[in-house]
């Protein structure tokens, strides 16, 4: 099966870029955007819409296989790409990207999406992770409608992994909105949750960390009134950095907090995600790790989830083998090509690290159900419910594509 043709489209995310560091600096909500000038590069305004592209390929016989590219919310942050835009990109996609694509034999997925992660522009520079992303998804769906079978069972084909038998459990985002969607993801007893968006001291940890710790007890109340006493999410806190930014990095007061935050949370289990930002990625491996090491010297529960300066698969590599954490995410659209993704996944399982299979709420319905498939193949500790923040859509997404793909690898034989 080839390639005969290929089209681009423009089209938008399930959320917004925002500028991060100009949301740490401070700058004031008015409504849903937020006042003053934005500081990393690329950016108009501290918030704007969320664009991506869809990549189509046309084969022989006629199917249509697509792909969507998109970069995460925080775009510019952290070490990461800058800004995608679609039209900046579209039309590299067209003139350097189509011409390797239109006449390939679709024939394995892992080998295509290698060389089409690694290929360059003229200059010896790499393509922007988002175009990466979007291009290596619409290759997964091409050999899978080559094959007449599910994006998982290619990935489970050749990347030797066993398909999961049971739903992934999918870990939903509040965003700014805790309270009332904390409530929607307990109605729908959601696994893990909320995320909670912690991304500024004054507003949302506190000096002391008092805010959060009121939240979670919140949480807690909440998830035993509306979910019953037999349910018991994962608590799962993404605090950017701010708890350092509170304890002035200190990892005894930071321990020290965390302790609190497990008494908070109890009898549920938490996760903390990104508890310091130190700037750089040596930094942030050796801060995390020594803070990974003190809470288990002190048998303090918490769990740490790197996030912040681990984008790549190579970064992942570097956390995991530091032990920079119980767990690291996996920002999909950071990795580039999914065949990162996936090798990821498998890297972090083997060396006992938590996978979060995650990305970011900035991403499209189509990238959601791929990373679906990806999760079903390699089966990570969770997965994140995309995009949006919404959680209703998100949640809908996932776990339908989820719910379907495991009804047919069980209507077909395929798994028991």
């Amino acid at each position: 099966m080839k390639i005969i043709n290929a089209v681009v489209s423009a089209g938008l995310t399930g959320f917004y870029f925002d500028d991060q560091k100009a949301i740490k600096l401070g700058r004031p909500h008015d409504g849903f955007a937020y006042l003053g000038e934005p500081v990393t590069p690329g950016f108009r305004a501290v918030r704007q819409r969320g664009e991506s592209i869809s990549v189509m390929l046309i084969l022989e016989d006629g199917q249509v296989a697509y792909g969507d590219c998109a970069a995460v919310q925080y775009s510019g942050a952290g070490g990461r790409d800058p800004l995608f835009l679609a039209e900046d990109f579209i039309p590299v996609i067209e003139r350097e990207i189509f011409p390797q694509l239109v006449g390939r034999e679709i024939d394995s997925f892992r080998s295509l999406a290698e060389e089409f992660d690694q290929l360059t522009h003229p200059d010896g520079s790499r393509f922007h992770t988002a175009i990466r992303y979007g291009v290596t998804q619409a290759l997964l769906d091409a050999v899978a409608r080559a094959n007449g079978c599910t994006m998982a069972e290619i990935i489970a084909k050749e990347y030797n992994c066993t398909l999961s038998r049971v739903p992934i459990p999918i870990f939903c985002q509040t965003g700014d909105d805790r309270h009332s969607n904390a409530d929607k993801m307990i109605i729908k007893r959601t696994a893990v949750l909320p995320h909670g968006l912690i991304n500024n001291v004054e507003e949302k940890l506190g000096r002391q960390g008092e805010k959060l710790l009121e939240y979670i007890e919140w949480l807690r109340h909440r998830a035993v009134k509306l979910g019953g006493e037999d349910y018991r999410p994962i608590l799962h806190i993404d605090v950017y950095g701010t708890i350092g930014q509170a304890f002035d990095d200190n990892p005894h007061r930071m321990a020290d907090y965390l302790a609190q935050v497990e008494q908070a949370a109890a009898p549920f289990k938490i996760r903390i995600e990104g508890p310091m930002d130190r700037g750089s990625k040596p930094a942030q491996i050796e801060a995390l790790a020594e803070l990974t090491e003190l809470l288990a010297r002190r048998g303090i529960g918490v769990e740490l989830v790197a996030d912040e300066w681990c984008n790549t698969l190579e970064d992942i590599r570097e956390f995991v083998d530091a032990r920079a954490g119980h767990m690291v995410q996996i920002k999909t659209p950071d990795l580039g090509g999914i065949n990162n993704t996936i090798e990821a996944v498998l890297y972090a399982k083997a060396k006992g690290i938590g996978a979060y299979l995650g990305g970011t709420c900035n991403e499209t319905d189509r990238s959601s159900r791929v990373c679906t498939h990806i999760g079903l193949a390699t089966q990570p500790a969770q997965i994140l419910a995309k995009p949006g923040m919404g959680v209703d859509e998100g949640y809908m997404i996932t776990y339908n594509e989820m719910s379907r793909t495991l009804a047919l690898l069980r209507a077909r034989g395929v798994i028991g």
